[in-house]
């Protein structure tokens, strides 16, 4: 039995054939859409296993073939497919495994792209769903119909970071013949292998810390060599939602220092949270590396760090008085997404009173920060400055 690839081999060596390309360090960027072949048999057995030939960049191409070894091999999957987009990657491993009268039972509050799949999709198609609280596999299992196919998580999600047990939750999927996907953005593959306790798909907007950039928009799908041939001939293939060679190129730059930039934004994290659980203007702070977090027993056994996304309810009693909080901030940007160099701040008073919407479910005194590579002090700092002009 060969000996699995460490890390830093993944991320500096796995896939990359530079025999193949001149003995350049950096992989070329094959920015062709086509490929030739000098013979009918090679062109035939090409055609015999798409996934794994060259033909066209719609379905397989060198450069984008080197991010996939990358990923499957840092989720501890067989193979791997990438997208456009976390969403479009999330769609295509779930559709691909639903069809019409079948059952999804998911977890409740999940990304919200996924909640419109299933209620404004799907729901088209005749695939009925039911949102659970994940955080007790009870839930989960009294969900379960006779028709339920699949079983869709996100643990932790990304803004209250509610958790499941994934052990419990795969057990229990095998057990009924429902195929498991989990959303593990929150996480990536440094901090969290859900393969290793059972679940069948692992998706990701690797948008996030996978790139790790904000330059690139990009989606994985990480599974097992038949459930990526099942998805590649029809999700991928038929709706083609690709990511360009140019973007895999980028994202396989982010992978290399995966480790340094992940590690940091939870280092720095953990000292900002430690900071806000002791302050009086803070309500709350929700962190699943945080002792006080209630399921802080679960979050250590499934994953190792939590990285730099956490939530903060404000003590206050008024929009106005944490609009102001907001706007005296200067060292986090008002900005979606996270798993950049740069750190990030979304204030939920700002989904309140959006001209033809409904205000947010969420409570205008919560606040989703992002710490990025900034040095936390310099950004305790800005907090301070925020505080300061509300506790008068």
């Amino acid at each position: 039995m060969k000996n699995k690839p460490t890390l830093s081999h993944i991320l500096t060596h796995l896939g990359e054939e530079r025999d193949q390309y001149f003995n350049a360090i950096s992989p070329p960027i094959i920015q062709s859409s086509n490929f030739a072949y000098k013979t009918l048999d090679e062109f035939r057995n090409a055609f015999s296993d798409e996934l794994n030939n060259h033909i066209y960049t719609r379905g397989n191409n060198p450069t984008v073939k080197i991010l996939r070894q990358k990923l499957a091999a840092l989720e501890h999957a067989e193979d791997c497919l990438v997208f456009g987009s976390g969403i479009a990657a999330l769609a295509a491993a779930i559709v691909g495994n639903v069809k019409a009268g079948d059952h999804v039972i998911c977890v409740e509050a999940p990304y919200g792209w996924i909640q419109k799949l299933l209620t404004k999709y799907l729901h088209r198609f005749d695939v009925g769903h039911t949102f659970v609280d994940g955080r007790d596999i009870n839930n989960i299992k009294a969900a379960k119909k006779d028709n339920t196919t699949l079983l869709i998580l996100e643990s932790p999600n990304s803004i209250t970071f509610e958790c499941q047990d994934l052990k419990a939750c795969a057990d229990f999927a095998k057990s009924n013949n429902i195929i498991t996907v989990i959303d593990n953005s929150y996480a990536s593959p440094y901090f969290q292998n859900p393969i290793d306790f059972g679940i069948d798909i692992v998706a990701h907007s690797g948008t996030k810390y996978i790139n790790g950039h904000s330059d690139v928009v990009v989606g994985v799908v990480c599974a097992s060599k038949a459930m990526i041939q099942k998805i590649f001939e029809s999700e991928l293939m038929n709706i083609g939602a690709i990511l360009s060679p140019n973007d895999a190129s980028l994202v396989i730059r982010g992978l290399r220092t995966l480790p340094l930039r992940i590690q940091q934004s939870h280092d720095s994290a953990m000292k900002i949270v430690a900071y806000l659980e002791q302050h009086p203007m803070v309500e709350k702070v929700y962190y699943p590396f945080s002792k006080s977090f209630p399921q802080y027993d679960l979050v250590t056994k499934q994953m190792r760090g939590a990285g730099g996304l956490f939530s903060m309810k404000l003590k206050v009693d008024k929009i106005e008085l944490a609009e102001k909080f907001f706007h005296t901030l200067e060292r986090f940007l008002l900005a979606v997404s996270w798993g950049g160099h740069e750190s990030l701040v979304i204030p939920f008073c700002g989904f309140y009173n959006i001209l033809g919407q409904e205000d947010s479910s969420l409570p205008f005194n919560l606040f989703r920060f992002y710490i990025g590579l900034e040095d936390p002090e310099w950004l305790i700092e800005d907090l301070e400055r925020g505080f300061s002009v509300i506790n008068k």
